[in-house]
């Protein structure tokens, strides 16, 4: 087997695509699936399932997969290494975050990745928390931007930040003048919350009965931005992280007011599989988002 013939099925893999596959390895599409045809042959089992549409990686294509990303990252390393420079190749660091995470910190971070980072480049996408973690573990991405992301089975977090829990409404509410809002001056108020299979619901519902409170849930959504939109329309309060409204604040169209006992916190994490190597690319990553800025050193330091 070639090397050549290994990274066309991983970008195969890694875009979802034959096309773009093969486009990342300047050859036709039907070179790219003779190339995958000729891996199966060798291999004597099926790497992807082409029954399915979309087609989907076997068993069998999820470990091959698995094993090809971390051979090929190790070899072009040794490459790097034995010929003294940077390896032409780019870096792709492909990373999935939930809808709520701030777009203007992340696109910030990306930027400024870019610009320490000439080599390598960044692929973010936004998904349902459910589908960012079935991408990591996948091995489809390599990190994951996760709230409350302890507990997952399978992943090892990496912690992040903790977002401040306020109560949300509109401008006029009676709530909205209130310096700060105890808990229990939110007993049988219309509520807009999240749907019941959500981690962030459960969180604000155990936050809730903590303090013997019971809300009228009047509307439930699967992402903060359908919360945020219900609440300005007059539907109910939510409880949101305090940086998912910076842009209703500025606009005027939403009130934060904060939640004068208990803390209550929305932890934001990264996340990716257990038992994986993790990038070194994908450590300066996560340095530059805890902290601002990155140095090779503190990059490669941790995480190689």
């Amino acid at each position: 087997m070639q090397i050549d013939a290994l990274k066309i099925f991983c970008d195969v893999v890694r875009f979802r695509s034959f096309s773009r596959g093969a486009e990342a390895n300047q050859v036709l599409q039907a070179s790219a699936s003779l190339a995958v045809q000729r891996l199966e042959k060798h291999l004597g089992a099926a790497l992807i399932d082409r029954s399915r549409r979309p087609w989907v990686l076997t068993r069998g294509g999820r470990i091959f997969y698995a094993g090809c990303r971390d051979m090929l990252e190790r070899y072009y390393e040794l490459e790097s290494q034995v010929r003294g420079k940077q390896v032409a190749a780019d870096t792709v660091l492909r990373v999935a975050a939930i809808y709520s995470v701030s777009l203007l910190d992340l696109s910030r971070c990306v930027r400024r990745f870019d610009e320490l980072r000439p080599q390598a480049r960044v692929e973010l996408e936004y998904l349902h928390p459910s589908r960012v973690c079935e991408r990591v573990l996948n091995d489809e991405v390599d990190l994951g931007i996760l709230s409350f992301p302890q507990g997952r089975r399978g992943l090892t977090v990496v912690p992040w930040r903790d977002e401040p829990m306020v109560v949300a409404c509109p401008p006029q509410h009676r709530l909205a003048g209130a310096g700060k809002v105890s808990v229990k001056q939110l007993a049988g108020e219309p509520f807009v919350g999240f749907d019941a299979d959500l981690v962030i619901r459960k969180k604000i519902d155990a936050f809730l009965r903590g303090h013997g409170v019971e809300v009228k849930v009047a509307l439930t959504f699967d992402n903060v931005e359908a919360v945020k939109r219900a609440v300005e329309v007059g539907s109910g309060v939510a409880i949101l992280p305090r940086p998912t409204l910076d842009h209703e604040l500025r606009a005027g169209t939403l009130a934060a007011v904060p939640l004068a006992t208990g803390k209550f916190v929305r932890p934001l994490g990264f996340v990716h599989r257990r038992g994986r190597r993790l990038h070194p690319s994908a450590g300066a990553f996560i340095e530059l988002l805890q902290h601002g800025s990155v140095s090779d050193a503190e990059a490669k330091a941790p995480w190689s």
